[in-house]
């Protein structure tokens, strides 16, 4: 027997199953969920464009369809997602399912361009085939709450392959499905796709389900809401007032007793604390603001509560991601079916196949995304993965053959879904816990942006006789993300050692919420989510000093026997901390008692 379970379990823990079953079963309904959604966004994915050619509607229109579904994703998308961790994240989770399956019933009784547009808009209706709208970033704020940093790689990258293996499966089905409604007698083209729709419609449905049997650990934890009412300090600012942290301190004087013998220690020894501004009450002329500017004023809010580090790192990656998104827009699944389509006049269950078969491969991509992020480091894993696929893209329309175009198709959509699992663990990693679901929000926001511009652009070239030009155009956009983000990001992080680095600050802080700062030795580091790290160097005679001294890390105690170096460590030099403190300026002392550690 052991013979026949090592297969099983050598797959179980290297392929990250063993993963999904530690983080428990609120990851299970999340994947099943996605996984469901994206079966129903594979069967219209592939009919979509062709299903509004069949109405008679031109390739202008179609293009001004895709693109103002994508404005509506942008703006619902990123309403929702920034009042889910307010309003709550199952709830926001709900209502994208309902609206779901109203889009769904619509597009499956309606015929006139308008109100399927209305019902696009309004509704949740995936164009490109891809997950629009407001589901992923909350769905991947929840993986990345749930998880840890060991396997929060692998939870992805099993969040992404199951929802690929969904679309492949759904394209299969649909391009099957319309070729036995099509041979039945009465049934049009027109009938065929809209039978679709109702299948879109009970996918919906069990979406619903799904989210109804989520746990309260799917919410934004309260300590996590309880750090949006503390102002952060500038670390421009943190320097010039010395080394206590002005965030803690702040904390400090908003909660602690006023008698507190070691909290008043450290507020008369640190500058006074940045005040607080009161939340006024809204006023008249502010509740009359027009949609746009409250719309403005919510992104905003949105993006001052993401610290400046943070905003630092992610302003390159959403200059990088816009640029991949705009060329994705340009050439989403569904308007590449409707080249091959009016190109080469395949079979309905033909283009089924060649479309189920390259999504099949898109998961099985997917798979090894997690294994590899951890061998070669995530921004490698994106990169190396990601090329291939857009050089097949910029080859697509030279194919002269169906075959060949069939196969740049599978190369791009076996490797294209590689980098997404990396992608999501590389954001999840650099950004703070209580700032992961505006973040994802803001960069599926300036995804949808770029990407809603693309089907326009498409449009107009199609109704040119210049299709192929589309595809040209977006392989080079798909170039330049790629060899950006290896040129911005390849220094800034090596895969498992930015999750070991995070992994051990996590460690430490759980270590010194348990144990006295009085009772260890060496190197200790307060790794909480603050901005800067606070790093102490002990002499060896630190558990013969009292309780009341060790209680507070705010200050530098003089004694004869016990002498403390502190060191602050800005945010932005974090993942790059060199391990040799005794070189930084900022070390004050050194103990004459000082022994190296291993971690030095």
């Amino acid at each position: 027997m052991s013979m026949i379970s090592r297969p099983f379990k050598w797959f179980y823990h290297e392929f990250g199953i063993v993963s999904i079953h530690e983080t428990g079963r609120n990851a299970w309904l999340i994947i099943l969920a996605r996984s469901c959604r994206m079966f129903a966004y594979g069967t219209n994915s592939l009919i979509l464009a062709i299903f509004f050619s069949a109405l008679n509607y031109s390739d202008h229109q179609i293009g001004i369809f895709m693109t103002l579904t994508l404005l509506g994703d942008v703006f619902l998308g990123t309403f929702l997602t920034l009042i889910a961790d307010r309003v709550g994240r199952r709830r926001v989770l709900m209502g994208g399912s309902v609206l779901m399956m109203l889009s769904g019933f619509v597009f499956a009784v309606f015929e006139n361009f308008w109100i399927l547009l209305l019902a696009a808009i309004l509704g949740v209706i995936s164009v490109t085939g891809g997950d629009f709208g407001p589901f992923r970033s909350i769905e991947e704020s929840v993986l990345s709450q749930l998880t840890t940093p060991t396997t929060r790689s692998d939870v992805l990258a099993w969040y992404v392959t199951t929802s690929t293996l969904g679309s492949s499966i759904g394209s299969e089905i649909s391009g099957r499905f319309i070729h036995h409604l099509q041979s039945r007698p009465g049934w049009t083209d027109v009938d065929a796709y809209h039978a679709l729709f109702w299948i879109y419609l009970i996918m919906g449905i069990v979406n619903v389900l799904f989210v109804l049997l989520l746990t309260d650990a799917c919410e934004l934890p309260a300590n996590a809401k309880g750090e949006e009412m503390y102002s952060r300090v500038p670390q421009e600012d943190q320097g010039r007032h010395g080394d206590v942290d002005n965030d803690e301190a702040v904390e400090h004087q908003s909660t602690s007793p006023p008698n507190g013998t070691a909290e008043a220690d450290v507020e008369a020894a640190s500058p006074p604390p940045t005040p607080i501004r009161p939340h006024r009450p809204l006023q008249p002329s502010t509740i009359s603001q027009s949609r746009l500017s409250r719309a403005t004023s919510a992104f905003s809010s949105a993006l001052s509560q993401i610290s400046q580090t943070t905003r630092r790192t992610m302003y390159k990656l959403w200059f990088l991601l816009i640029i991949d998104s705009l060329a994705d827009g340009m050439v989403p699944y569904s308007l590449t079916n409707y080249y091959m389509d009016v190109k080469f006049h395949p079979s309905k269950s033909t283009l089924g196949d060649v479309t189920s078969l390259s999504y099949f491969l898109g998961a099985i991509g997917a798979v090894f995304a997690g294994p590899l992020a951890r061998k070669i480091g995530l921004i490698n894993t994106m990169v190396f993965t990601h090329v291939p696929s857009s050089t097949a893209v910029l080859l697509f329309p030279l194919a002269p053959y169906f075959w060949v175009t069939a196969l740049f198709l599978l190369v791009r959509t076996g490797l294209n879904n590689m980098d997404q699992a990396p992608r999501s663990a590389f954001i999840a990693a650099v950004v703070k816990p209580e700032e992961r679901t505006a973040v994802m929000g803001i960069t599926s926001m300036l995804r949808n942006l770029a990407a809603m511009c693309g089907p326009t652009v498409t449009g107009v070239l199609a109704e040119g006789d210049r299709f192929g030009v589309a595809f040209i155009a977006a392989g080079v956009c798909r170039l330049v993300y790629d060899f950006g983000l290896y040129a911005l990001f390849v220094g800034y992080e090596r895969g498992k050692r930015l999750q070991d680095r995070r992994d051990d600050e996590d460690d430490d802080e759980g270590e010194m919420a348990t144990t006295g700062q009085g009772q260890r030795h060496g190197i200790r580091g307060n790794a909480g989510d603050t901005a800067t790290d606070h790093f102490e160097l002990d002499s060896l005679a630190d558990s013969e000093t009292s309780d009341d001294s060790s209680s507070s890390s705010k200050t530098q105690e003089k004694s004869p026997f016990h002498t403390r170096v502190t060191m602050t460590v800005p945010e932005s030099d974090r993942l790059h901390a060199p391990q040799q403190i005794g070189d930084s300026p900022r070390v004050r002392s050194r103990s004459p008692h000082h022994r190296s550690t291993p971690s030095e």
